[in-house]
Formats: structure tokens, C-alpha cells, sequence
């Protein structure tokens, strides 16, 4: 069995360096962690959690609260926080966290135990108190969404990426544009349905079509999309031309039921979504891209570093966004 000397010589560093690198404790460069971690798994060796754990203080194992699982998005971040959390030799354990008696029963389970090297938040939008309660655990605590107070985070701007995708169809031509909106009242989603919202309304707004902009609230899902497709477009009389969705799920719904009651994509509505979901190409669903895996890395870095200079970072970092634009989208063909 290879013993951590032979790790060392074959990476050519000396056995605390190794050790360092192997187990998380102290500084080690990028470049050298690399290739300790190389030669460690040429040679087959793995240093004992229980072991590492009792030298540096450390568990490596991180504590992820996310309200979903089912859905896309946080599938995606899921990903992405695993296979970076993976390639540092930590591991993750997941709870799936609701506002509400049941939410408040998992983060005193997670501020009890206090079994992990960090804590990463995931569109979960925590008072002061609970933060408050997060932070005394002595573990760095880090998030996706927000902003929020003493924490740092990892977001887009969901306010200026509604505006974006309303302001693409409105130079477009259209002027009667509905908006598929998610529950602004759910506080698990750092009232994203809110600020793509205020997004949507400020651009109509602009526009000087405050008084036409119309939002229907559902829950931000493929079949939700569906029944509220169905809603909105089976009147001629109130059919709008256009209609931006809050997330790519809700938007695919919204186009299954036109196909259903033989609207034409986009020659009689036009379609946007926010997400890059995987099912985007496949409808050709014109949507802003937000990489959900790279803000899980990111969130990770973010962690990471905290972790190994004992600080607690706050404030929020914005990653870019792009708009694809594919063929659900088109410019308003006037009525004979």
C-alpha cells in the first residue's frame, strides 16, 4: 500500500507539503496541490478523513441548503458545486431547505451539528437572524442569489436581465407583452419572481406601456407554463403578441400549449425565456443564458478561500449573462 512518502517523491515535494496538499491544512499552490493530488491517485493512496480531521480540525464535508431539487436550475448549481468541491477532496452534504416550521428545523440541525468546514446557501433568502445564527457557528457561510447582509454571494441581475428580454421583444414591435411571472411571495428564491418583475415593468414602462404590462403568477415549471399558456392565449380577443417567461421551463410550457391550440411560434406569438435550460435548443426558445453550473463553481472558490484564510467575505459578485436569440422570437407582423 503506498504510504504518503512515496505520494511526495513522486511528486517531488517533500512529505509535509504532501500532507498539506493532500489534507487542506495550510497553504499549498494551485500548481503543487495539483500534482500531489496526480500522484496520489497514480499510486492509489487516500489519506484517512478520521485522521486528516483530527490534524487539521478539518471535516472536509460542506454543508449545501437548496430549495429544490427536482427543478433544472438547481440541478445544475448541484453539479456544479459537487465536481469543484470533489476536485479539492471535499465532500458535500445536502438539505433541502423550505420557509416555514420544517426550514427552521433543518438549520438548527445544520447550526447544531456544526460538522462542516463551511456552508453554502443556494437561493434561499435568510433573515438577519438567520445569518446571525449561520455565522456563530464559526464556519464560513457563503451563497448563490442575494444580495444578502455580512454574506458573500454569487448572482445575476435579475432585474436587468428581465429588463433585457422585454426590451428584445419590445424592439421587435411588440407592444401587448404578458409576462409569465413566478410567486413573487416565495421568500426560498431571493424573490427572484420579483426583481424579474420590477424588470419587466420598468421596461414597459419605458416604453410607455406601464398601463398594458400584465403578470401572471404560477410556479415556475414546464406544466405551470402549460396552464398558464392555455389561460392566457385561448381568448383572441386578450391574446397577447409576445410573452416573457421568468425561467426557460415556464417559457417551454407556454410554447407546447400554443402549438396546442395551433398558434404559430413566432409568427403569431414570440417567446422568451431566462435560463439556458438544455431543452432551450431543442424548442429553439430565444432565452438569456446564466450558466447555473459556473455560479456553483464559483460559489465554491468563493468558499474555499474563506476557509483557508479564516475570513468571512460579504457583498455580491454579478457573473455575465448573454442573450441567445433562436427563432421563438420574431418582429411583429401587423394584422391585415
Amino acid at each position: 500500500m503506498s504510504v504518503i512518502a512515496d505520494v511526495a517523491k513522486l511528486a517531488g515535494v517533500s512529505k509535509s507539503t504532501a500532507s498539506r496538499a493532500l489534507s487542506g491544512g495550510g497553504y499549498v499552490s494551485q500548481e503543487t496541490r495539483e500534482k500531489v493530488l496526480a500522484a496520489a491517485a497514480e499510486l492509489g493512496y487516500s489519506a484517512s478523513p478520521i485522521a486528516t480531521s483530527l490534524v487539521t480540525g478539518r471535516t472536509k464535508n460542506v454543508g449545501v441548503m437548496i430549495p429544490f431539487f427536482a427543478r433544472w436550475f438547481f440541478g445544475e448549481v448541484l453539479e456544479g458545486i459537487e465536481a469543484r468541491l470533489r476536485a479539492h477532496g471535499y465532500d458535500m452534504t445536502v438539505y433541502n431547505v423550505h420557509p416555514g416550521p420544517r426550514g427552521d428545523e433543518v438549520l438548527g440541525d445544520i447550526i447544531a451539528r456544526r460538522r462542516f468546514d463551511g456552508i453554502i446557501i443556494v437561493a434561499i433568502d435568510p433573515d438577519e437572524h438567520d445569518v446571525a445564527r449561520l455565522l456563530d457557528t464559526g464556519r464560513p457561510v457563503v451563497g448563490i442569489g442575494g444580495p444578502i447582509s455580512r454574506l458573500a454571494t454569487i448572482a445575476v441581475d435579475d432585474v436587468g436581465i428581465a429588463r433585457m428580454a422585454t426590451e428584445h421583444l419590445l424592439r421587435l414591435g411588440h407592444t401587448d407583452v404578458v409576462h409569465l411571472g413566478g410567486d413573487s411571495s416565495e421568500r426560498a428564491d431571493f424573490s427572484v419572481p420579483r426583481k424579474r418583475r420590477t424588470g419587466y415593468e420598468e421596461a414597459m414602462a419605458e416604453a410607455g406601456l406601464g398601463e398594458r404590462a400584465r403578470t401572471l403568477e404560477v410556479e415556475m415549471s414546464i406544466p405551470a407554463g402549460y396552464e398558464a399558456g392555455i389561460d392566457v392565449l385561448s381568448d383572441p380577443r386578450r391574446r397577447p403578441t409576445a410573452l416573457f417567461a421568468a425561467c426557460d421551463e415556464l417559457a417551454v410550457g407556454a410554447i407546447i400549449a400554443a402549438r396546442r391550440l395551433g398558434i404559430a411560434v413566432p409568427g403569431e406569438l414570440s417567446v422568451i425565456g431566462i435560463d439556458g435550460h438544455e431543452c432551450a435548443a431543442m424548442f429553439s426558445l430565444t432565452t438569456i443564458e446564466q450558466a447555473p453550473r459556473e455560479q456553483g463553481t464559483a460559489v465554491v472558490d468563493l468558499l474555499l478561500r474563506a476557509i483557508d484564510t479564516g475570513e468571512s467575505p460579504d457583498g455580491v459578485t454579478y457573473l455575465p449573462t448573454r442573450l441567445r436569440v433562436r427563432n421563438s422570437t420574431s418582429r411583429l407582423i401587423p394584422a391585415p
